[in-house]
């Protein structure tokens, strides 16, 4: 009544995750995780844009104008947020802080 289905790889199959044959392999991958290769489209949130990997499910900012990826990564978007906005700001001071150092135009 059951019979099995037997599933065969085409010749060509590469398979997508490969396995550590030796201990410094074992090493990097227990000290690396995961490598973030498939982000999903980016998504917008409160005025923010970011992307999400599909494997780990942790968020990276993305620029719309640049269609790019930017910023370092974490699992939580208010921590995401919150460090933008002190970017932003410390960017902000230093520029008004060099602005102040210029001398005068005459």
């Amino acid at each position: 009544m059951a019979d099995v289905v037997q599933h065969k790889r085409p010749k060509n199959f590469k398979n997508s995750w490969w396995w550590p044959t030796s201990l410094a392999g074992v090493a990097v991958v227990a000290f690396r995780g995961c490598w973030h290769r498939k982000m999903s489209w980016p998504i917008g949130m409160r005025g923010y844009s970011y992307q999400v990997c599909l494997s780990c499910g942790v968020k990276r900012l993305f620029d719309e104008a640049t269609f790019s990826a930017y910023g370092s990564f974490r699992y939580e978007l208010e921590q995401l947020v919150s460090t933008q906005v002190s970017t932003q700001e410390s960017s902000r001071q230093k520029s008004t802080a060099m602005a102040e150092l210029r001398p005068p135009a005459s």
